[in-house]
């Protein structure tokens, strides 16, 4: 045979090798989030075969992994028309549209028989087709107006979770066609990076999350969408040669991930219509910890054969409905913007809003963060803005409407003086934050004390802003100490307070004495000392007078505590007015309770020191919950399993982090079990 001849089908093998290993690599990394290879061993792979297929362009593939890079600039998008409409979906805003939803189905069905239902998160992204045939991607289009696409094929080849050949078995070739459907998310991580990039280059922020991802696919070059932190979940399919085999769309899902495709973690299948209730109930007060934006649940008939009986209206298919969650973001207008002075003396400017409701909560106020900020964004008084409220997070204004403004708008300037004592404000170099200087400024005075008697730190039940308002400004109380000085017949004398509420505040005050380390040291409000510092410091040091007189050299050598944290406290042990706080506050009969971990022969052996990941959702706890049980015991939570994790607590639907403990041999723990391990059962 030919020399030349051998070597050109070795260099053919070994294009052919490359491809294959590097598509596996893609799906282990971007869909089950476990590689076996580094990232630089992944780039040398990736570097061999595209220096390959430049030295030999007749072995160019369109289903090679070089093809999710390097596609040239479009001049512009064009369209297609899809033999399956992609329909919009019913919204249902209340418990009562649901259940009308499940009547009307059965109604339809001509059944008094329970209906089961797949439940999926309803994300907050840009819904996409995928057309695969002979399993390798052919086109990709939007939704469009459900009928007609515009077609983004080389921009969705960009994101590493669309596979741009089918993953199939040893014996089974891929489908003929499968049309898949999908929405294209931006992570809330991802989306903050990329604002940040585009205010220091002076580019307009995005609104949000789901606005960042539609503008990054219908880019003309697709290099710009690759350098966006985009993903996409597989939620259902059009056309598809191999239907029949399947009855329900749960399977179909299934099937789709065996393809290489991304499906949601939290998917429900074959629940009926009161768990579809619990399921929204549960996912509207966890929505915040996702990694990515929802605004609902999307509740499909599983069955195939009952969807097909439902059919559709010329809108919307009548066997599937959105529960949607109350908005975050409203449209408002900034009436004035004042000035708020924090604890610290912080100036932040808030903007005074014509009342609105965001997320079922009326909302006046919103955050501006600092001066920059608002310079950054161009935010003048008298703007109509978007309002975001994410949670219990204070409101902020996302963006000013630039296009509606009249030429009335003011531009804010940043008071050269304390709003509240007069003092000449300064703004520190490095710093975005101007501050009041004043230590006896009404202001800080008042927000010390608030913050000291809030939950987390001295959890003063009845200590309310009015009336921490009242005492700082009647000068009855201008220390967090003063507080323990207070007696009944003082309290019963102020503005709507009687002897009971007198009675029932002090009776707070002194059932707060007793306190733990990390929330007394919480509670003194030290800059940069939130709740998970303050823990880790009252896990190192067993007194208050020891971390009083730590060096720095013993600080920063505490996990988690960098020269920042370190410089804060001596800073602030270092000042003899907060060493005299700390000696009136014992001296008033504060008991610190030292040692979070149980002392020495008394250790949870079982607990103390074991590395704890939670997956899934737990039933009579929340993570929080969960986490502070541990940590109490001595143990640790992380948030990825590794050979080093001891255990993985699972709740209902445990994600990848179940399997690759039970690859690892990695003891899993059901909730119950934990409760038991912990000593809470």
């Amino acid at each position: 045979m030919d020399d030349g001849l051998l070597k050109f089908a070795d260099i053919q093998n070994r294009i052919l090798s490359l491809r294959k290993a590097l598509h596996h690599h893609n799906y282990l990394y971007y869909i089950k989030n476990d590689p076996e290879i580094s990232d630089a061993a992944y780039d040398l792979l990736f570097r061999e075969l595209q220096d390959l297929e430049a030295a030999h362009p007749e072995l160019a593939s369109v289903d090679s992994p070089t093809q999710r890079v390097g596609a040239p600039p479009a001049t512009e998008l064009s369209t297609v028309r899809r033999s399956i409409p992609m329909l919009s979906i019913n919204n249902a805003f209340s418990d009562e549209d649901i259940f009308d939803f499940d009547r009307r189905v059965r109604r339809h069905l001509q059944t008094d028989d329970p209906i089961l239902y797949t439940v999926e998160l309803k994300l907050d992204g840009i819904a996409v087709e995928l057309v695969y045939q002979n399993g390798i991607l052919s086109l990709g289009t939007t939704r469009g107006d459900g009928l007609t696409g515009e077609v983004i094929t080389a921009n969705l080849k960009t994101i590493g979770t669309i596979p741009i050949v089918l993953r199939q078995g040893d014996k089974s070739p891929p489908p003929e066609l499968i049309e898949v459907r999908g929405e294209v998310v931006m992570t809330k991580e991802g989306f903050s990076r990329l604002n940040a990039q585009r205010l220091s280059r002076n580019e307009p922020a995005f609104a949000n999350a789901r606005n960042a991802a539609a503008g990054s696919l219908r880019q003309l070059d697709p290099a710009v969408t690759a350098s966006r932190p985009l993903m996409m979940f597989a939620y259902g399919i059009g056309r598809f040669s191999e239907i029949d085999r399947y009855s329900s769309h749960y399977a179909i899902l299934k099937t789709l991930a065996d393809l290489g495709f991304k499906i949601n973690d939290h998917t429900r299948a074959g629940v009926d219509i009161g768990t579809v209730i619990d399921i929204f109930n549960n996912m509207e007060t966890t929505r915040e910890s996702l990694p990515y934006d929802i605004d609902g649940l999307v509740i499909k008939v599983d069955s195939l054969e009952m969807q097909r009986q439902l059919g559709s209206t010329s809108r919307s298919p009548r066997w599937v409905i959105a529960r949607k969650f109350q908005a975050v973001q409203e449209t408002t207008i900034i009436e004035s913007i004042e000035i708020q002075v924090g604890r610290t003396g912080a100036m932040t400017p808030v903007a005074c809003l014509k009342p609105v409701r965001i997320g079922g909560v009326q909302v006046s106020r919103a955050t501006l963060h600092n001066e920059d900020e608002i310079k950054r964004k161009d935010i003048r008084i008298g703007d109509t803005v978007l309002v975001q409220r994410a949670g219990d997070v204070i409101p902020e204004v996302v963006k000013a409407i630039t296009s509606v403004r009249s030429g009335q708008e003011a531009v804010f300037r940043m008071s050269a003086t304390c709003p509240v004592c007069g003092t000449r404000a300064v703004r520190i170099e490095g710093e975005a934050v101007t501050r009041c200087i004043n230590a006896l400024c009404p202001a800080q005075v008042k927000e010390r004390i608030k913050h000291f008697a809030s939950k987390g730190a001295f959890d003063i039940d009845g200590l309310g802003d009015k009336l921490v308002e009242q005492l700082v400004d009647k000068n009855l109380v201008q220390s967090p100490a003063d507080l323990f000085l207070l007696d009944k017949s003082v309290l019963a004398g102020l503005e709507r307070m009687g002897e009971k509420s007198a009675e029932n505040i002090i009776a707070a005050i002194e059932k707060s004495k007793r306190i733990d380390f990390s929330a007394f040291l919480f509670a003194l409000g030290i800059r940069f000392v939130g709740e998970h510092v303050a823990r880790l410091l009252a896990d190192a040091f067993d007194d208050i007078r020891r971390l009083m007189e730590a060096d720095p050299e013993t600080l920063n050598g505490i996990e988690g505590i960098g020269p920042v944290v370190s410089d804060s406290l001596r800073r602030f042990f270092e000042n003899e007015r907060n060493q005299q706080l700390v000696e009136r506050l014992i001296e008033s009969g504060v008991v610190i309770v030292y040692g979070r971990k149980p002392s020495r022969g008394e250790e949870n052996t079982a607990v103390d020191g074991k590395s704890f990941v939670f997956t899934g959702g737990l039933e009579s706890l929340t993570r929080d919950e969960a986490r502070s049980l541990v940590e109490r015991a001595g143990g640790r939570v992380t948030g990825s399993v590794s050979a080093r994790t001891d255990y993985v607590v699972v709740g209902s639907d445990p994600g990848s982090k179940l399997e690759k403990a039970e690859r690892l041999g990695i003891k899993v723990l059901e909730e119950q079990a934990f409760k038991n391990l912990i000593g809470n059962a």
